[in-house]
């Protein structure tokens, strides 16, 4: 809860300040990654923020240090890409319809993610100048996981901030349980009190995702074990996190199991509204 997440705040305020090097994810993702930044800058913490120059909201900042890297798309065409890749989640249609739209989109802005990244990696000058400022940590969203590979190659222990990985990646890196008899499937409008026959159509629809993981995730895989010189796959990138910083609240997402360092943060999202009891 919020409480757990000022505990750690408050954590990192008796520990001697630190550097961090934060690579976000931009959209929605970076708008609730950025309270916490500021929280952490008031106490003391030193922060470098690496993002692509051609992105939404992830804009020069007094309070952080930003280092903006070239990407090779306009800002045009990231825009057009959002739009359609929102106009394809929430429309209508059968389970098929939407499982085939999805994938096709999905592998769309994959592209363009991945791209960004090896943007990212294969950028020499911004390497070295990482290399030489000696983080104490790296914090980033594992939704797209180029953070933890430039957290592998740097050496530094790795924080992940998030809602919720596609086809509950987070589980399978962590050995966390999952099972399709307690925990509904995307898509499927199951709640945690499912028939029999729901528990089986639970099931079922686990298979689609593994595609669409492998086809959107594989090539992270494949970048890193260039880039960091030996073979490793994404859950091996993801097993390395110290600790998951998780924004979910059982009010929106069902109980489900987690590992001891998955530490609830929810909450984070409402830094500046107040709720009525």
């Amino acid at each position: 809860a919020t409480a757990t997440l000022r505990v750690l705040l408050a954590l990192l305020a008796v520990a001697e300040a630190g550097k961090l090097l934060v690579v976000p994810v931009d959209g929605s993702h970076w708008l609730s990654m950025r309270e916490v930044l500021g929280r952490l800058k008031e106490k003391g913490h030193e922060i470098v923020v690496v993002a692509p120059e051609v992105n939404l909201y992830i804009k020069p900042s007094e309070e952080l240090v930003m280092k903006m890297y070239p990407v090779p798309y306009t800002q045009e065409e990231l825009h057009d890409d959002f739009r359609g890749f929102t106009k394809d989640l929430f429309e209508g249609g059968s389970f098929l319809e939407r499982v085939v739209r999805f994938y096709r989109r999905s592998k769309k802005t994959s592209a363009l993610f991945l791209a960004t990244c090896a943007h990212l990696l294969h950028n020499k000058e911004l390497l070295r100048s990482l290399e030489s400022s000696k983080f104490d940590a790296l914090l980033t969203d594992p939704f797209l996981p180029c953070g933890q590979i430039l957290a592998e190659h740097l050496s530094v222990p790795s924080l992940f901030f998030l809602q919720q990985m596609p086809c509950a990646l987070e589980q399978q890196a962590t050995q966390c349980p999952n099972p399709p008899s307690y925990v509904p499937r995307a898509f499927t409008g199951h709640t945690d009190h499912m028939s029999f026959l729901q528990r089986v159509r639970n099931l079922l629809y686990d298979v689609p995702s593994l595609f669409l993981c492998d086809a959107v995730y594989q090539p992270y895989g494949q970048l890193a074990s260039e880039f960091l010189g030996h073979a490793i796959t994404v859950p091996d990138l993801l097993r390395q996190a110290s600790i998951w910083l998780l924004k979910v609240d059982f009010a929106l997402h069902y109980p489900k199991p987690l590992m001891p360092n998955m530490v609830l943060v929810s909450g984070v999202n409402c830094a500046h509204q107040e709720l009525a009891q």
